[in-house]
């Protein structure tokens, strides 16, 4: 398991229909791509997104850091969208997990 988490705020006046159809296009990729397990995207009320994607190997998500339209799509975030980005990688994260039965 590997997982990348990516915390963002976008830039004032940032063009939010092409950002959507450029996240649109990303995920409809991601979910292609092969070892691509999940994708989760949370916004807070003070701006910040988090986006967590797990994949199943530290190569799959590497291979998804390659593709040419991610890239394209990066470098089109740095440019056009985004005011900061952080990004966190984990191989092997340690998971555990409760998860309470209805009675």
């Amino acid at each position: 398991m590997f997982v990348n988490v990516f915390i963002n705020r976008k830039r004032p006046g940032f063009d939010a229909a092409s950002y959507a159809a450029d996240s649109a296009r990303m995920m409809a990729l991601a979910q292609a791509q092969p070892g691509f397990v999940s994708y989760r995207r949370y916004s807070s009320g003070d701006g910040e997104d988090v986006s967590i994607s797990e994949w199943e190997s530290e190569d799959a998500a590497s291979a998804w850091g390659r593709n040419p339209e991610h890239l394209a799509a990066q470098g089109r975030g740095r440019s056009d969208y985004y005011q900061s980005y952080t990004t966190y990688n984990c191989a092997d994260p340690r998971i555990s997990h409760f998860d309470r039965s209805e009675d």
